[in-house]
């Protein structure tokens, strides 16, 4: 059995959406375990599962992992074949590496602190020239994406994989943080297609089920009640 820590809507969205893909092909069971935002303030005990106090945490029997896009790229290399995994005798397994870790490392990185010194620290603690300069670093950053679509539905060895998964959570982050309008139009469309994806739409409605069945809320927390975006929380919505 495999059990992913997840808060809705985090980076943990990532390995989630990912197993739901490879469920398609592969039925993986799996234990989804709910936590408030952020873990470390809200569920003190967790720091027993990661001292770090972040999520995911991932545990597939002695294997225990933390960080996302790794976890990502774990699931699809164990429990492969799977189309979502570019191996190392594809052409492409170069830029499908690069494009499994530009999601977070380049993408998602920026994003938090606009997320933080925009929206979650007190009024008094709010850098907004920090959060405005780490804005336009994530849509700079945007530009390779771009560069990588045009003639392309999805970004490496002609069809959708785990890279797309990575980079796709940063687009909805990005999203949710209200900037989908200021994406380059070609990402725009791009997301637009991830978001149609079935198992997007089934690991939407897992961690929502999931969420009400363990009396945490649908809704991310650090952003709740907030109208900088919409990120539904149910198939359908």
């Amino acid at each position: 059995m495999i059990t992913l820590f997840h808060c809705v809507s985090a980076r943990s969205f990532r390995p989630l959406w990912t197993m739901e893909e490879l469920d398609m092909r592969q039925g993986i069971d799996y234990e989804l375990r709910m936590l408030p935002f952020p873990p470390r303030v809200h569920m003190r005990e967790y720091l027993s599962v990661n001292p770090l106090g972040t999520v995911p945490a991932f545990f597939d029997g002695d294997v225990k992992m933390t960080e996302s896009a790794a976890i990502s790229q774990y699931l699809v290399s164990k429990y492969g074949p799977s189309p979502l995994e570019v191996t190392r005798d594809e052409a492409d397994y170069g830029a499908w590496l690069n494009w499994v870790h530009y999601g977070e490392a380049t993408l998602t990185f920026p994003q938090t602190l606009v997320l933080r010194y925009r929206h979650m620290e007190p009024e008094e603690r709010r850098l907004p020239q920090a959060a405005d300069d780490y804005q336009r670093w994530f849509l700079a950053r945007l530009r390779a994406v771009d560069a990588a679509l045009p003639g392309a539905e999805f970004l490496c060895a002609g069809r959708f994989t785990a890279a797309d998964i990575s980079v796709g959570y940063a687009l909805m982050l990005g999203e949710y943080l209200g900037l989908q309008e200021q994406f380059p139009s070609a990402v725009r469309d791009y997301w637009e297609r991830l978001k149609r994806r079935d198992a997007y739409g089934r690991a939407l409605e897992a961690q929502a089920l999931a969420a009400e069945a363990q009396g945490i809320s649908p809704v991310p927390a650090p952003l709740a009640g907030r109208s900088i975006g919409v990120l539904p929380v149910r198939l359908g919505q």
